[in-house]
């Protein structure tokens, strides 16, 4: 029997074209760069693109940026993740920004950036950043007040946050001109660009400018009008704060993390490369984009635990992960039902993320800079990077190896046995947390001759360990103080190093989860923004962020602690002098200021 004719397909159906898929941006503005991340519905990153950024340093201790320079290169990081990956322009629905804790100028008439370069005031650059240093004697005089709103950033308001660098303004800009300027952080002056509505998250008038939510501590209108006069801003406190954003519901409008601020309006949709009317998600500071891109991981913890199904599991798994955003400096970030007082720590911090609920932040003022700046000072430095570019082009990774070399000739029991003998406190650039003092510098104990790559790999790993032992410094504060941190979230650039993640995991006892998009978990964060406001329906309600987390985050890996006793008990033992180290620092130096006051009146 002949075979049977091959079916043929159908000849009057039409070819049905694809269907469209979803997407989402984020756009990360972090120290160095700026970075487009798209995602489609399912968080898959199917696109990522940077661009670096402008950074000025006037003088030592200043750094400054620019909101026009800044806004370029997100236009540029957008521009080529769109076509380069091929996205159809038309299939955005949402942007969601993080910008790191920096504070933008503008006119409140021209609506202009206004320069903060004095003494002249005459440049483009409107953003006094982060880790600009300028000002110390403000930063003083706000502390002094022993104000009860001190509480709600762990006691003392940090140098680095946009309070002392608004009275630094005052304090050096002409009248007429400071008279004129409206502040915002950096996301909100994102997102204002982008919609032209002036709407303030929560994360970042709560976390860095002195604003106590309505209904807590007695908090009447968020800004503090008392404490404002009494440290010389009483101008600020005119018609109902309007140049810091006004009074919630009032003259103000505040929102959580990706709640809708607007859509995309036609000057910035153009040079995006968008369709106009995009949802725009209210922006975050980066390290909390990078709290929302990372603890809802799937990550199996064992005992059959999985973090998986975040929307509909208990939420209190979620009050016992910190969130470790580790880049150029590192935050530490815990969510808790109710508010939780730790000394050094930044917070409690009420309605950033999630309506009614209370963030913590901890930090390392330096982490990755420090890192940077211990290996670039050192003799061997050259040497080292000669032998890693035809290696390994990464300079942490050669180090990595080589360390991991140093500990097969020697017979060493482990990486940490090589530097047992080497004491490094690494505070060069102050301490944010736990004891918040601006004035620690570093110190090293069993320091050598040894001018040589393996002295240079030596000092390297004493500053990783540094890192990890004031991560559990961090933590243990914390946890004495009520909170139930079990698990580190980690996230950032020094995720990647193999060496720094087991120590920390080893130090602090728990295990560390390192995120599927190691180098994009803040803007996968911030894209999770994005979709968010996408949701909105013709009221503005949005979905829940945890579901949108639950959705679009992906599985990661688990770093678990070693398990050997004996560098269990190493690890113990220099924890032991990394303590002594912090505090005898502090001890030495009242001592010293002590018998120099004495000088003083002698003379």
């Amino acid at each position: 029997m002949a075979a049977p004719p091959p079916l043929q397909a159908p000849t009057n159906l039409r070819s049905r074209p694809p269907v469209p898929v979803d997407h989402y941006i984020g756009i990360d503005v972090g120290t160095g760069s700026a970075r487009a991340c798209i995602v489609n519905s399912n968080g898959d990153i199917v696109g990522l693109d940077s661009e670096e950024i402008g950074l000025w340093q006037p003088q030592q201790g200043y750094y400054e940026q620019s909101t026009a320079n800044i806004w370029h290169c997100i236009c540029t990081a957008v521009q080529r993740a769109i076509s380069q990956n091929k996205v159809d322009p038309s299939t955005v629905r949402g942007i969601g920004f993080d910008a790191t804790c920096s504070l933008a100028v503008f006119s409140k008439r021209s609506n202009e950036p206004v320069s903060v370069t004095g003494p002249n005031f005459d440049t483009d650059r409107n953003v006094i950043l982060w880790l600009d240093h300028r000002p110390v004697e403000e930063t003083e005089k706000v502390n002094a007040t022993n104000h009860n709103l001190l509480r709600y950033v762990g006691g003392k308001m940090s140098i680095e946050m946009e309070i002392p660098k608004v009275l630094w303004l005052k304090n050096h800009m002409p009248k007429e001109l400071f008279s004129q300027c409206k502040f915002f952080d950096l996301a909100d002056a994102l997102t204002h660009i982008a919609t032209g509505n002036e709407k303030r998250s929560f994360c970042s008038v709560i976390c860095k400018q002195g604003y106590v939510p309505v209904g807590v501590d007695g908090s009447v209108k968020g800004w503090q009008e008392d404490f404002l006069r009494e440290i010389g801003l009483g101008d600020l406190v005119e018609d109902n704060f309007v140049r810091m954003g006004g009074v919630n519901g009032v003259n103000g409008d505040y929102l959580s993390a990706g709640d809708l601020v607007g859509t995309l309006c036609e000057k910035a949709a153009s040079e995006l490369g968008l369709p106009a009317g995009i949802a725009i998600g209210s922006g975050v500071i980066d390290a909390y984009a990078g709290w929302i891109g990372t603890v809802g991981a799937k990550v199996d913890l064992g005992a059959g635990q999985l973090t998986a199904d975040v929307a509909n599991n208990d939420k209190s798994q979620l009050f016992t992960r910190l969130a470790s955003v580790a880049g150029t400096s590192t935050c530490h970030l815990a969510m808790r039902p109710n508010p939780v007082f730790v000394p050094g720590v930044w917070g409690p911090y009420r309605d950033t993320i999630l309506p009614g609920y209370w963030m913590a932040e901890g930090g390392q003022s330096a982490t990755g800079e420090l890192l940077k700046f211990v290996i670039e000072t050192h003799p061997a430095f050259r040497q080292a990077k000669s032998l890693a570019e035809s290696y390994n082009p990464n300079i942490y990774s050669y180090l990595n190896e080589h360390l991991r070399g140093m500990t097969q000739r020697e017979g060493a029991p482990s990486v940490s046995y090589l530097a047992r003998h080497i004491f490094f406190y690494g505070d060069l650039w102050g301490n944010r947390s736990p004891i918040a003092d601006s004035r620690m510098t570093g110190s090293i104990i069993g320091i050598s001759s040894n001018s040589s790559v393996d002295g240079l790999c030596l000092h390297y790993y004493a500053t990783l360990e540094f890192i990890a032992l004031q991560t559990k410094q961090i933590i243990d504060t914390m946890n004495k103080a009520g909170h139930n941190i079990t698990s580190i979230f980690m996230s950032g650039s020094q995720c990647q190093n193999e060496i720094l993640v087991k120590l920390i995991a080893s130090a602090c006892e728990m295990p560390v989860l390192i995120p599927q998009y190691v180098h994009a978990a803040v803007c996968h964060g911030a894209a999770m923004l994005g979709a968010k406001a996408a949701s909105a329906n013709a009221q503005g309600k949005t979905a829940s962020l945890w579901d949108i987390m639950d959705r679009m985050s992906k599985p990661g890996k688990k770093v678990t602690p070693t398990d050997d006793p004996k560098e269990k008990a190493l690890l113990k033992a220099k924890y032991d002098v990394f303590l002594e180290q912090c505090f005898k620092q502090q001890e030495y130096r009242k001592n010293v200021d002590k018998a120099i006051g004495l000088w003083k009146k002698s003379n």
